[in-house]
């Protein structure tokens, strides 16, 4: 069983779409989503909402970082022969554990399976990265920073496990900068070839099963309407306004070119930290929706006031967010000034005499001057 050189791809290669094995990878990324919407709902809808934020906020960054790094690696990198395909299943077991793990962190209890899981993935992709040195002379310095920087912090978060209380949080939080920090030092040894249609195509096709979500929670208020006549007019309302504000999310995402946005490594790297927060919106929106309407049914401890700030902030995030890496350079004056304009409108809905409606509103009246002041072009490096 021959194994292909894993040479450096074609940052220019024509036609590079994402694979059916990255689609594969991406459906166990579904279902740590989806667990971890469903916790952070719950825990809102309990009244904790500090603590519910802080635990999904953890939790998404070990499912964003493990699905980025991999991402980024493959636009470079990807072969596709059966050990590729076999270290990236190994990931998708990562995964799978660590999700099982979700259900813990959010009860207050040891962290020590979304630990193992995380170290799952990164063990498997510290060894993607010593292939791809092994092959390619020119980036071997850069792959085998990967590598060495990766596989430290593994045995960091292990070690990490010992701790509790502020210590196991002080230490959390040095372990992400560490994380975050690894991809800097590394590619300023020599930066790796991304391919931006790539690159970007991958990003949104994660933006779009974050979505899903949302559709889902605008499913089950309907659902729920079906079931509680009392309730029947706040329900489809509540259903009506997630269907209108994810439709709407997705229209602002996919209004700019993206590729335009990551041209140079700065670029790259900001249009991939950012993206944590648009993701993390994105994901938290649809349990946004699902405490919205324990709300209306009477399920809820948050006041309606609190119950609506669940549904807009992610909102509001999801288009600062969206608005920072993408629209920005390539929008005019007008656009520039409607999307954060429209974010600050749509944090301050839950304080009007009806909460959230003003939210699709206003998210529809962005989507109408996007659709009439189309992108101008990217801005030039380095300005």
């Amino acid at each position: 069983m021959l194994l292909t050189p894993m040479r450096p791809r074609d940052p220019h290669e024509p036609g590079r779409t994402a694979s059916s094995l990255e689609l594969f990878f991406d459906l166990v990324f579904v279902v740590a989503v989806s667990i971890a919407a469903v916790d952070l709902h719950h825990e809102l809808t309990e009244g904790h909402v500090l603590a519910g934020v802080g635990h999904y906020l953890m939790v998404f960054f070990a499912v964003w970082w493990a699905w980025m790094n991999f991402t980024w690696f493959a636009t470079s990198f990807a072969t596709d022969d059966w050990l590729y395909r076999v270290l990236t299943i190994v990931q998708m077991a990562g995964v799978l554990v660590l999700a099982a793990g979700i259900d813990a962190v959010f009860a207050g209890d040891p962290i020590t399976v979304v630990v193992v899981g995380y170290v799952v993935m990164r063990v498997a992709m510290v060894a993607q990265w010593l292939r791809a040195a092994r092959a390619s002379p020119e980036h071997r310095r850069t792959c085998l920073t990967y590598a060495g920087g990766i596989a430290g912090l593994q045995v960091l978060w292990v070690a990490l496990l010992a701790l509790d209380g502020t210590a196991a949080v002080v230490g959390y939080l040095v372990l992400v900068a560490g994380e975050l920090a690894v991809p800097v030092v590394a590619e300023r040894q020599g930066t790796t070839p991304w391919h931006p249609h790539h690159l970007t195509e991958r990003f949104g096709l994660f933006t779009l099963i974050l979505l899903g979500e949302s559709l889902l929670a605008s499913a089950n208020a309907v659902i729920e309407a079906l079931h509680d006549d009392e309730a029947l007019a706040p329900l489809i309302s509540t259903a009506v306004l997630a269907l209108v504000v994810t439709a709407g999310l997705w229209w602002v995402y996919f209004w700019p070119p993206h590729h335009h946005a990551i041209g140079t490594l700065r670029q790259s790297l900001s249009y991939g930290y950012v993206h944590y927060a648009v993701f993390a919106a994105a994901g938290a929106f649809s349990a946004g929706v699902e405490v919205e309407i324990d709300s209306q049914t009477g399920g809820s401890q948050l006041s309606e006031v609190a119950a609506s700030f669940t549904v807009t902030v992610p909102i509001a995030v999801f288009l600062l967010g969206t608005w920072w890496i993408a629209v920005r350079p390539v929008a005019d004056g007008l656009v520039n000034a409607v999307v954060p304009a429209g974010a600050v409108l749509v944090l301050a809905d839950p304080l009007l005499p009806v909460p959230v409606s003003l939210s699709a509103a206003v998210v529809v009246a962005v989507v109408v001057v996007l659709v009439v002041r189309p992108p101008v072009g990217p801005t030039p490096a380095g300005h």
